[in-house]
This record gives C-alpha cells, structure tokens and sequence, in this order.
C-alpha cells in the first residue's frame, strides 16, 4: 500500500467525508414529484378552513339575507322542517325561507342554523345536512348526494362546505353548510351549482351571524 503525504491524505479525508454526507443527505434521496403542487380537487375540507372571529358568535333572523328578502307571506316555513338537534335554554334556532327579488314562485331557499352549539359544530353540521337532505328529497330532489367540497368561508372563518343533489347533467338543487367555534347552519338552494349557492351563502352569513 502507498504512504500518502499529508496534504494527499487530508484531501481524501474530506472527500470520504462529502460523500457520507451526501448519501445520507433525505433531500438528495427525496421524490422530485413529491414537491410539486397538489390538485385543488385532492385538498381536503379542512385547508379552506380559517380560525373564526375572537369570542362566541351568534344568530339571528334577518329581513334580508346577502341580497335575499325572507319571506313572511302565507307560505313562508311556519314550522321547523329539519330536526335541529338538542336545544338549550341558551341556544337560538334560526329557520327562514329567502327569496330573489322579484320572485314569485319556485322554491324559497330554506336557512336553518342554530349558536351555542354545545358539541363540536361539525358535527351539528352533520346532522343538520341528514335532515335537510330527508326533507329536500321528499320535496322532490331526487339522486344520490355528490360529497361535500370545501369553499372560502368568508371573514367569519370557520368551515363551508357544499354538496349537490344530482337530477340532471345542469344545475340542481344544492346544500350548505357552515361550521365555527359555536354555530352551525345549512341552507337548500334550488337549481343552482355548488360554486354559486356557496358564494350566496357565504353572503347571506354575513347578514345572519353576529
């Protein structure tokens, strides 16, 4: 075996140790593609969630909701169609039916929301979706409903999501729904797309959660 001079053996000692490193570098080992962007179609629900308003928020009814007058004629909801859930002496259950300026016929959109949710709000959420997609199929949606997709939920924060009652290849009747740290609500949107009931819902909150 050659003698190597000390310069030639220091040389090699820090090429040896380079090349350690980099072997054992989990960047150099890592999948290129694992970098790239994901689809917004693969994101789930809770990455367009975003923290809601500091203290409890509450609801309460509305002459007018994101544009939307409630209508208070003689076939206004005058009971409660979807089961809420449990109540408590210090919750508020809000149920209304919003129309379009100018609209008189056709289905109301229908709101049903109630604050002070003592359990987590997305599950209220939940169940107030079961209910609300009970009674829009017996009014005459019909299919399967398509899985909830996530929307901005506006400045009040929290979670949005809607899903589609499918009955045809164009618009449709929809559900939504919010969820914060204390209320939950839904709302029925007939013949419309998920991204436009969202973005009226999401108006609508604003005029409705306080």
């Amino acid at each position: 075996m050659p003698i190597l001079g000390p310069r030639t053996f220091l040389t090699t000692v820090v090429l040896a140790a380079t090349l350690t490193l980099t072997a054992c570098d989990p960047v150099a080992e890592a999948d290129p593609s694992a970098s790239a962007a994901s689809p917004l179609a693969s994101v789930p629900a809770e990455s367009f969630s975003s923290p809601a308003g500091s203290g409890k928020h509450t609801l309460g009814e509305a002459a007018t909701a994101g544009g939307l007058t409630r209508d208070t004629g003689a076939d206004a909801v005058s009971d409660v169609p979807v089961d809420p859930g449990e109540m408590r002496d210090d919750m508020h259950l809000v149920v209304a039916d919003y129309h379009r300026a100018g609209q008189t016929s056709g289905s109301r959109i229908l709101f049903v929301g109630v604050d002070n949710v003592p359990e987590d709000p997305s599950k209220r959420r939940e169940h107030l979706w079961r209910g609300l997609i009970d009674y829009a199929l017996q009014n005459g949606s019909t299919g399967t409903p398509t899985t909830a997709e996530p929307y901005q939920p506006g400045p009040l924060g929290g979670s949005l999501e809607c899903l589609s009652l499918p009955e045809s290849a164009n618009a449709t009747d929809v559900i939504c729904g919010w969820a914060d740290t204390t209320t939950a609500a839904v709302a029925l949107f007939p013949r419309t797309t998920p991204a436009d009931a969202a973005r009226l819902f999401t108006a609508m909150r604003a005029d409705l959660e306080h």
